[in-house]
Order: C-alpha cells, then structure tokens, then sequence
C-alpha cells in the first residue's frame, strides 16, 4: 500500500520563513549517530527542565508516557503538559511571534501545523535513532518532523450493557437498541437518521468511554474514540467497522529550532521511537520493523483507513471549515467545558 510523502512543500512564501523552502536551503537534518546512552549522558549534561507539549483530551492522557521516559532516563527531568493540540498550536505560534520559545518539543494530532512551521523555519531538522526505519510516508523528507505512534477511531461498547450483537459497522447504530444510548461514507440520509437516535454529543475522545464505562449511565456505545489495541480490560471492547472506512493517523512530533533544550528533546524522540517504547506502548508504530500489536495487522496494512487521508483534509482548512458548520448546524456548537476541565 502506499501512501502519499509526509512532505508538504508549499510555493507560497511566508513573511517569517528564514529561508527559501523550495531550494531547501540549509535543510540537511542532523542525523543522529550517538547512542541513547551518550545522548542520555548529554541531556544529564545539559541540565534542567524538558518541556514537551502533547495533544490529548485528559489530564491523564500521557501519563504512561512521562512514567515509562522517567524510568528510563532518571534525572532527565520532563514537564509534559496535555491540552487539546488546537490549543498547543495557537499557543506555539504566540511563542513565535513572540521570539520567546519555552517548550523544546511538540506531539500533536493537529498535523497540519508541522509543514507551516517547518516553511517557516522553526523546527529542527533532527533525525533520531529509528528516523530510518519509520514509513517514509510519515516522515518528513527533511526530519522536520515525523509520525511516532499511530492512531485511529473505534466502535466502543460496553460488554455488561449491550446484551444484544456488537456494533459490526456504522449503520448498526441505528438499531433500536442503541437509541438513548449513545454518547462519515453513509451520507446525510443515515446522518439524519442517527440524529434520530437522541445520542449524547460530548467534547473530547476521552469522555464516551467514560461515560459507556460507568455503571451508572445507560450508556452503552461510542465511536468518536480508540482504545489501546490490547486484550480488552473492563468491561469495554471495540473493534473496527467490517464496513465502510475509519479514521486513522500518525501522530506527530516535532524539536522546535530555537528550543532551550535540544539534548532532552533529542533523547525524548530517541525514547518515543525506540523499539520498546514502541512496542509496548499499545498502539500502532511507525516503524517497518516494528511487529503490530498482536491480533492485528500492520498500520499501513489495515483495511478501510487511510492514515495519511487525516492529515490531507486537515490541511484543507477551507474544507475543514464547511464541514464543521454543516455539522455546527445539525448538532449547535460544542458546549461546556474543555474535556480536561469537565471531570467527566
């Protein structure tokens, strides 16, 4: 299967790009030749605090993260902040304009901010141990920037609830038993229809499991999120429609170029898509050489996804924005408090 380049060249010229992006002036990466250890040793070195920005919906999204990296590399201290990646990058882009850079590293779902920031010079072109073996599709020619785990969309359901056939594909939703219960290639008739189901619309990926998973809700099902691809645990399991398309992506990670602290940053990267961390982290990797999660195929391998499609449309902002107002119509604007503030 192959996918179109993770490199987005633009011909429009941006009035704080350092450098001609199109002749790829000074846009050799460095490649990294040292051992974790030595860049383990530099970071120690180096001192401090690393700052990283992750994308996520909860407070707790990354958790695993910082614990596993803490583990590995005691001493190399990590503040890893979670909010939602549309707010990381506004957020960047203040640091920007600003010319007072904070975070040294970024891991985000909002991808197409890394081929803007990388035309405007403000990434680090660094390719970390394992850069190689990641799907050239999900890397940047150049190592602006890169794919380190991969993502997707599930049919979730709650296995003490629905008494009844687990959701197979997106019209089984429209049974009668998921009607006020549950917290897009079939168009706007079967939309209209689901409509019709008097399904809970909630913020964030994170809020329908939890909503499904307690036993105190009627809940029973959601689609808008993904679970680890492991041996169900608790009462939720998933699968992926055997019908029509989902949605899949790399998400991505970048060193910001003028980052007070590269040695850490660089050693954070190394740790993300190293063999372990990949293969323990209950998702798919990057990397060719990297097995898939067991009971399942390779990333690229999946059938009804595209992983590369994300990005593509999200990248499309002018599309992007007639797709939220069709829905802003049919379903009001999001209410409430961000995910990460509304302990649900």
């Amino acid at each position: 299967m192959r996918l179109p380049t993770f490199c987005s060249i633009s011909l429009l010229a941006a009035t704080t790009v350092a450098y001609d992006d199109l002749l790829r002036f000074n846009a050799s990466p460095q490649v990294e030749t040292r051992s974790i250890d030595n860049i383990y040793k530099a970071a120690l070195k180096e001192g401090d605090v690393v700052t990283a920005w992750m994308g996520g919906d909860e407070n707790n999204r990354q958790g695993a993260v910082k614990v596993a990296f803490k583990k590995a590399f005691p001493g190399v201290k990590l503040n890893l902040t979670v909010d939602l990646s549309k707010y990381h990058e506004g957020n960047i882009d203040e640091q920007l304009a600003n010319g007072k850079i904070y975070v040294d590293t970024l891991g985000l779902q909002t991808l197409q901010g890394f081929p803007r920031w990388k035309e405007e010079g403000a990434l680090l072109n660094y390719a970390p141990l394992g850069f190689d073996k990641i799907y050239p599709d999900f890397r940047d020619i150049d190592a602006a920037y890169y794919g380190f785990r991969g993502l997707s969309w599930q049919l979730i359901w709650n296995t003490d609830k629905l008494k009844g056939k687990a959701p197979q594909a997106y019209p089984d939703f429209l049974r009668p038993e998921f009607k006020e219960e549950l917290p897009q290639k079939y168009g706007t008739s079967w939309f209209n229809t689901l409509l019709q189901q008097k399904l809970r619309w909630v913020r964030g990926s994170a809020t329908g499991p939890a909503l499904v998973t307690d036993p105190n809700t009627t809940y029973v099902a959601t689609f808008t999120s993904g679970l680890r691809l492991l041996k169900p645990q608790g009462p939720l399991n998933a699968t992926f429609p055997k019908q029509g398309q989902f949605v899949s992506w790399p998400q991505a990670a970048a060193i910001l170029k003028d980052a007070p602290h590269t040695e850490g940053a660089k050693l954070f990267h190394t740790f993300l898509l190293s063999n372990d961390f990949q293969k323990q982290s209950g998702f798919w990797s990057v990397r060719s050489d990297v097995p898939a999660p067991v009971g399942y195929l390779k990333f690229i391998e999946m059938p009804g996804t595209n992983p590369w499609a994300f990005s593509n449309f999200m990248e499309d902002r002018t599309r992007v924005e007639r797709l939220r107002f069709w829905f802003e119509k049919r379903l009001v604007t999001p209410q409430g408090l961000s995910p990460l503030d509304d302990d649900l």
